[in-house]
């Protein structure tokens, strides 16, 4: 096995000629042969009998060529990649060049990583812009957690009202026809909650326990389901029974319940200032934004298509698994949105440049500062992957290569440098323009 050849070509390909020796080819030929026999009903044989040299016969000498040929790539093309000393992407074209008495010559087309320059990457001038703390928000997040430990009381001596919870059975049916997911039973809906198709919950409200009742509605024409789109229901509803919510005062008693805090000022103060660092990181990731798009703009070389492919397939390997910790997967996602994987490989094919690009731009700059994490920042960052995934360090780092620990991190070195010597303003927004972005 050896390099032969290693020659550019255009748009950042290179021509890779590689040859295999005959014993190691013969050797792989033989092995496709053991393989593929035992399928093979030749006349006079029997099936899996019949020798090498009569198949070669009837079918032609190269009929194992195939299997061969691709038990052997795996197997010598990394190091025949390694040798080139390409920072090879994407996957390889291979080809036959030629099949003689010396053996195997292969070739693979290849692209590589592009040689990015960055220039005047330090005093990227930026806006930070803070938005300050309202006192809704305060209000707002109390309440949550005011929610959270309240506690329910059944009523009886009245009719439902807006935000009591009514435990239901119900059950639906279009044109007289029950319809599939348009039942249950023993079910806690909270009126006002809008948890239900539009106009549901207000047909509802004055009703006793024990009653039963006809709910009719329209499913919207956007609704998740085709079939019920714009489709007029009836549902028939029984309420069992109908508590309502009763919330805690907001007191000191409250702040020892909920907090370390012995009087609700403290409790609220904390929370206020636990505001005030998510305002500042959420302004600091949009300063990163806003840096990494400066950078961007900076690279004009032209990247491999493969790249941009690769990188889109990682996004929707992404996605999938953030739809299977949801319950769900690709397919049943398919099913509610219209989309496919071409289109979802559309929509996320944008973010999958700008991934790129941005990658791009940040290794030139490590490389250009000379950036190398030291050993115990890598093992830090191991311990930290460990700790958030719950696994052992040991197990980590037989999942992930050091080298691809090191290569992440050099790149957000790079990005912390960038931020470091930007010319960052510092903008607190006026208490309008918060009440905006807390809207929006």
């Amino acid at each position: 096995m050896s390099l032969t050849k290693n020659e550019a070509l255009e748009n950042g390909q290179y021509l890779l000629e590689f040859s295999v020796d005959k014993e190691t080819f013969d050797a792989a030929t033989d092995k496709a042969y053991h393989k593929s026999v035992k399928k093979l009903n030749i006349n006079g044989f029997r099936k899996g009998k019949a020798p090498r040299s009569v198949i070669e016969k009837i079918y032609g000498k190269g009929f194992f060529y195939e299997d061969a040929i691709n038990d052997i790539i795996p197997r010598i093309y990394p190091e025949i990649a390694k040798e080139s000393g390409l920072d090879i992407v994407g996957q390889p074209e291979f080809d036959v060049v030629s099949i003689d008495d010396n053996g195997l010559v292969l070739s693979a087309k290849v692209y590589v990583k592009p040689v990015v320059e960055i220039k005047d990457y330090a005093g990227i001038e930026v806006t930070k812009e803070i938005n300050p703390v309202l006192d809704s928000e305060v209000d707002s997040e109390i309440e949550t957690v005011r929610t959270r430990n309240s506690r329910e009381i059944e009523v009886t001596d009245r009719a439902s009202e807006n935000d009591d919870v009514v435990n239901i059975d119900y059950e639906g049916f279009v044109d007289g026809v029950a319809f599939e997911g348009g039942k249950g039973e023993k079910y806690d809906l909270k009126l006002g909650s809008n948890t239900f198709i539009p106009g549901f919950e207000e047909q509802l409200i004055g009703k006793n326990a024990g009653d039963s009742c006809d709910v009719n509605v329209t499913f919207p024409t956007e609704y998740h389901a085709p079939d019920l789109a714009g489709k007029e229901a009836v549902f028939k509803v029984k309420i069992n029974s109908i508590n309502k919510v009763e919330l805690p005062a907001l007191d000191d008693e409250f702040a020892k319940d909920v907090s370390e805090f012995d009087t609700f000022d403290e409790y609220r103060n904390d929370i206020k200032a636990k505001l005030e660092k998510r305002h500042n990181s959420e302004a600091d990731a949009i300063v990163e934004e806003q840096l990494m798009n400066a950078l961007i703009e900076k690279v004009t070389v032209a990247i491999p298509e493969p790249m941009f492919v690769e990188e889109t397939e990682n996004f929707v390997r992404d996605y999938d698994n953030r739809l299977r910790m949801q319950g769900l997967d690709l397919s049943t996602y398919f099913k509610y949105t219209g989309l496919d994987l071409d289109k979802l490989r559309e929509q996320l094919r944008p973010q999958a440049e700008r991934q790129v690009k941005g990658r791009l731009a940040l290794e030139a700059i490590a490389a250009a500062e000379n950036l190398v994490p030291t050993e115990a920042e890598i093992d830090a960052e191991f311990e930290a992957i460990a700790t958030a995934y719950n696994m052992e360090v040991a197990k980590v780092k037989e999942l992930i290569a050091t080298d691809a620990i090191a290569a992440d991190m050099k790149v957000k070195k790079a990005l912390e440098l960038v931020k470091e010597k930007a010319a960052i303003t510092e903008k607190v927004l006026e208490a309008a323009s918060a009440e905006d972005t807390a809207a929006e």
